[in-house]
């Protein structure tokens, strides 16, 4: 007897998501999906519509129009359920600068019910994967902007959520931080099997095998692997793809 394959649920599912501040449009029926295991780049510049989507995936902010899933967990009727799945990195820094490096992670543990003994095995191994484990006692003040950025993410997987979404991570590092942070933060799809929701106003952040999201102007105008994307747009790079996108905020490219 044949079965029917199972669908995969997708890590995370935006489906019309729409949201204004006053008579400002900021997201306008913004549709796209990332699926677990996979890494998705959300590009566009300051002031596309980025983090006001991260704000409602987060529930920062209530969805004013359309729906957000996390894993299946609608963030507005299921929002302890969705956001279990989910760890977080914003655009500014979230760290008490003032704690140790290791108590910032047992906080974090304990706001998710983890127990101290369990909090500090879970601190002392992501402490190990990032190369702070010298560090465990130092207040966080002391790091560099790269290590703050390693430690805010480490801080984000210690629940061991199924989809990470980062804000603009890289924003204020040297050239040598982003790429760390950037190959720690694809090492994780590797490794753990973690999705990725990656956002981003620099090109070179996007390698090949990446799924794109082009918002602009608080609009999808482009979603696919990197060379569908290409291809859609008649370019030979990402780059030109992007501005060949944007210089046309009317519009829209479908990618299957």
């Amino acid at each position: 007897m044949m079965h029917e394959p199972r669908s995969v649920e997708p890590a995370v599912a935006i489906d019309s998501v729409s949201h204004s501040y006053g008579a400002r449009q900021a997201l306008d029926r913004v549709t796209f999906s990332v699926m677990p295991s996979s890494f998705a780049v959300l590009l566009g510049l300051n002031g596309a519509g980025k983090t006001t989507l991260f704000s409602l995936i987060t529930r920062l902010f209530a969805v004013q129009r359309g729906e957000i899933r996390i894993f299946g967990h609608d963030v507005g009727r299921a929002p302890g359920a969705a956001l279990r799945m989910l760890g977080v990195v914003f655009q500014p820094r979230t760290l008490d600068l003032d704690l140790s490096v290791v108590q910032n992670l047992t906080y974090h543990a304990a706001l998710h019910g983890i127990g101290k003994r369990e909090a500090r095995a879970r601190a002392d191994d992501v402490l190990g994967r990032i190369e702070l484990s010298e560090r465990s006692a130092d207040k966080v003040r002391s790091l560099s902007g790269g290590q703050m950025r390693r430690l805010e993410i480490a801080r984000a997987l210690l629940h061991r959520p199924r989809l990470l979404v980062l804000d603009e991570p890289t924003a204020g590092l040297d050239i040598k931080s982003r790429a760390d942070i950037l190959a720690h933060v694809r090492s994780l799809v590797v490794e753990s099997g973690a999705a990725v929701l990656w956002a981003t106003h620099l090109i070179d952040e996007i390698a090949d095998d990446d799924d794109v999201i082009v918002l602009h102007r608080g609009r999808v105008l482009a979603h696919g692997p990197v060379a569908r994307v290409l291809e859609a747009a008649g370019a030979p790079d990402i780059g030109t793809a992007f501005t060949r996108l944007t210089q046309d905020t009317e519009a829209r490219v479908e990618v299957p």
